[in-house]
């Protein structure tokens, strides 16, 4: 049994390991690349805002519990915004505003179509399970002012994607058809998104096959919970992967 000093030592030793993986939060690559990736979080809680006021517009009845969410996202993207001022970094919201305007043009599209399957698609099931992967992989790399902003946000991320898994699950079977389609549409934008933001991403020490691999088990466990089986979900992933 190791002593007290002997313990002590090797805390330290894993600390200063897991420092020594952790990137160089002053170089001017580092702040090149987060302004980038710290616009694109800002922005996405702006959308996510901006979309749950939408549907709050297709489901009265639920208005209230959607201001409430997008609220929460009003304050995330506050909180994001004072990690890029702590760092010194302008966030680049022009980059940002491209890197989504293929979501949010379909997310428009539906939301004047009335289709409120497809919107919850988009925002309540891919732009959530995006985010949580995203703050999973970047939580254990990030500086310290960052790391508390991205921990107690991404709590409040799991709420939002319940409340999209709850409401698809009570209307499962109406749903079915245009869940399919709609994911058929948008899985293959996530995947371009994720491509896009690869390089910026590896500066931070984020790798794209652990963001892939952490979005696609958060979005197929979400599937999962609404009420597709595994079969299903295969197809559907197969089919986007086709596009």
């Amino acid at each position: 049994m190791p002593t007290p000093v002997t313990s002590e030592v090797a805390v330290l030793d894993e600390q200063a390991g897991s420092s020594s993986l952790l990137p160089d939060f002053s170089s001017e690559a580092y702040k090149d690349a987060y302004s980038r990736i710290n616009a694109i979080v800002i922005e996405g809680e702006q959308e996510a805002h901006d979309n749950y006021i939408s549907l709050g517009t297709l489901i009265p009845d639920q208005a209230d519990e959607l201001a409430r969410l997008a609220r929460m996202e009003m304050k995330h993207m506050k909180g994001f915004t004072s990690c890029g001022r702590n760092l010194g970094v302008d966030a680049d919201m022009p980059f940002a505003k491209t890197f989504f305007a293929p979501l949010h043009g379909n997310f428009q599209t539906a939301l004047k179509d009335g289709k409120v399957v497809t919107c919850l698609l988009i925002q309540a099931l891919l732009i959530e399970a995006f985010a949580i992967s995203a703050y999973h992989i970047y939580i254990p790399v990030a500086d310290p002012f960052a790391r508390k902003i991205t921990e107690g946000v991404v709590k409040d991320e799991y709420t939002h994607l319940n409340y999209g898994q709850e409401w698809l699950k009570a209307n499962f079977d109406a749903s079915r058809e245009e869940l399919m389609e709609a994911n058929k549409v948008n899985l293959p934008l996530i995947r371009s998104m994720l491509e896009q933001v690869a390089e910026d991403a590896a500066v931070l020490k984020m790798e794209k096959e652990d963001l892939i691999e952490d979005f696609l088990i958060a979005y197929q466990e979400a599937l999962e919970q609404i009420g597709f089986t595994s079969r299903d979900i295969a197809r559907m992933a197969a089919a986007a992967l086709a596009v």
